[in-house]
């Protein structure tokens, strides 16, 4: 007889101890939304006829569309190349129709910062930054107006599940700070979860660079391997979490468990 917590369960697991092969659970999601900047736009820099760098968002490279394909489900691009938490808020969500029901999710993931703390240099903040009546008052930081973000998104998805991916470890100077500002956002949200690059991925190191990279930006197989940590990350949640995860089936369809309210 199988035993099938021997393989499903695996306690002494830790993510991305084993990349998935196949279907992975990041299928029971049939609808995901990646909300991020190049990194998640499967951009790609090249070296311009004068010299200049040259830089083309090719979606269907992008680590959100090879999940999509892998998993069958649907994913959207809800990023771009050079995007900010506060231009996407600013104009570049509703210019697109992504606070738009029709494009509600079961899950989203979000991954973007570094043009916030790099770029536009804004102040990473902290969830004292989030006003708990209305976040249209959150203060301009980029814990303020990443929890923004989110909050809208509830709106429109309100049982969503959120997976808020920290930078690793050699990307910036400060990705230990981040990945603090992700967790303290995971704890203030229901139904967050963090998939911590940081502390359990790969280190984008030389030797990582020079396999996965086209320039400044990664190449289709890096975007194709980080895709497979995202999918592994994911599956590892579901796995451990099974609770938390028993009506992902249902986010959406307006159809309520009414299970232990009853009498």
């Amino acid at each position: 007889m199988m035993n099938w917590e021997a393989v499903y369960g695996l306690p002494d697991e830790q993510p991305l101890d084993r990349l998935v092969e196949g279907y992975s659970n990041t299928s029971i999601f049939r609808t995901i939304a990646v909300v991020g900047d190049s990194m998640s736009s499967g951009e790609m820099q090249v070296v311009k006829e004068d010299g200049g760098n040259g830089y083309h968002d090719l979606f269907e490279y992008s680590w959100g569309q090879y999940l999509a394909r892998h998993n069958g489900c649907k994913v959207y691009n809800f990023s771009r190349g050079g995007m900010t938490a506060r231009e996407y808020l600013a104009s570049f969500a509703e210019k697109n129709g992504f606070w738009d029901p029709e494009k509600a999710c079961q899950a989203y993931i979000i991954a973007m910062g570094l043009n916030d703390l790099h770029g536009e240099k804004t102040p990473i903040g902290s969830v004292e930054d989030i006003d708990p009546v209305d976040y249209r008052n959150n203060k301009p930081t980029y814990v303020g107006n990443y929890a923004q973000i989110v909050s809208r998104l509830k709106e429109i998805s309100p049982d969503a599940k959120f997976f808020f991916v920290t930078f690793s470890k050699a990307a910036s100077a400060d990705a230990a700070d981040q990945a603090a500002a992700m967790y303290a956002l995971a704890e203030h949200f229901e139904n967050a979860y963090v998939l911590d690059l940081h502390r359990y991925g790969p280190a984008f190191d030389e030797a990582y660079h020079k396999r996965f990279y086209l320039r400044g930006h990664m190449n289709a197989s890096g975007y194709l391997f980080y895709a497979r940590l995202i999918d592994s990350y994911i599956d590892y949640i579901i796995r451990h979490n099974p609770a938390d995860f028993r009506e992902v089936a249902l986010i959406g369809t307006g159809i309520k468990n009414y299970e232990g309210e009853r009498s």
